[in-house]
């Protein structure tokens, strides 16, 4: 064969190979790098049919509680994920570059100070010189120290004992703590296995506050997508509302729990997302100043400055 003919026709061939690798990296669609926690928001959405028709994609990274969510969040790790008020105000006070763009509002029962079925403690005023366990900084962490400041009690240097959920649940069982002051789904699973019982729920002690909490650069580069995932998940919260069976089954399913303890969780919180308005940033600085009162912040914390408000709830 002619060395030219067989020079230009490699040629044409990796001019091809190469066109056809651009057009395949022109179509690729976007990457939305989301963060989860014990699966809420993928069960919502898949339940709901609402991860359809997506003109991106979803990348799934689940965490089982805020912290490590908050420390993936600060590395970009992930672009945005679910954190309730308390975590949220933790980690921004401690330097995690966390904005808010979405919030919901729920019934903050299951946020709660758990105790085993046959624990002598009966009320708040018990926790005295009790040891208890939880994340620190998390809405567990927050309600336990509401709980102790409602019976006129401080927690000192032997109260609590910060574990994860898995960990905390175990030194329950075992007697290493006399409580464990967690949150949902957990606290619904502990309950509907015989595991524990609530000793103080987070009525009137929470706000029953969450949020959506993205990187800077997603807001920048992934406005719209964000934009269209919070209005997903907006439409898939009325829908799971009125369709309490089929999501708790898909919840149980993702999250790996009990139907009971899926329904149980679900049915209570009674989740809804609002607008984030005057109310939302009052209650989260009330949030923020009780934290600098009981000494977990070292400095106090604007929080009207750690929101986006461009996401409007439709």
């Amino acid at each position: 064969m002619d060395i030219k003919i067989e020079s230009r026709r490699r040629t044409l061939l990796l001019g091809s190979a190469a066109l056809f690798a651009l057009g395949s990296a022109r179509a690729a669609p976007p990457v939305l790098k989301a963060g989860d926690q014990k699966g809420g928001l993928r069960a919502l959405l898949e339940a709901a049919n609402e991860l359809q028709g997506l003109a991106y994609e979803i990348q799934w990274t689940e965490f089982p509680a805020a912290a490590p969510l908050a420390e993936a969040l600060n590395a970009e790790a992930v672009d945005f994920g679910p954190i309730g008020d308390a975590p949220l105000i933790f980690a921004q006070a401690a330097g995690a570059r966390i904005t808010a763009f979405a919030a919901n509002r729920s019934d903050p029962y299951g946020t709660a100070v758990l105790v085993r079925p046959d624990s002598p403690l009966r009320t708040a005023t018990d926790l005295k010189g009790r040891s208890i366990a939880t994340n620190r900084g998390s809405i567990g962490h927050y309600v336990a120290l509401k709980a102790l400041a409602s019976a006129g009690l401080k927690p000192d240097a032997n109260t609590f004992r910060f574990l994860p959920p898995s960990e905390a649940k175990l030194a329950l069982a075992t007697g290493a703590v006399d409580a464990w002051a967690t949150w949902e789904p957990y606290t619904a699973m502990a309950e509907t296995a015989g595991h524990a019982r609530v000793l103080v729920n987070g009525r009137g002690l929470s706000s029953g506050l969450s949020y959506l909490g993205a990187t800077d650069a997603a807001l920048a580069r992934k406005h719209a997508l964000l934009q269209d995932f919070t209005q997903r998940v907006v439409r898939a919260q009325r829908w799971s509302l009125q369709h309490v069976p089929e999501f708790s089954a898909t919840l149980a399913k993702v999250i790996g729990i009990t139907p009971e303890a899926a329904r149980l969780q679900f049915e209570r919180r009674q989740q809804r997302w609002v607008a984030i308005d005057a109310q939302v940033l009052a209650e989260q600085q009330r949030t923020a100043d009780f934290y600098l009162e009981a000494g977990l912040l070292k400095q106090g914390l604007v929080v009207k400055n750690t929101f986006d408000t461009s996401f409007p709830v439709v």
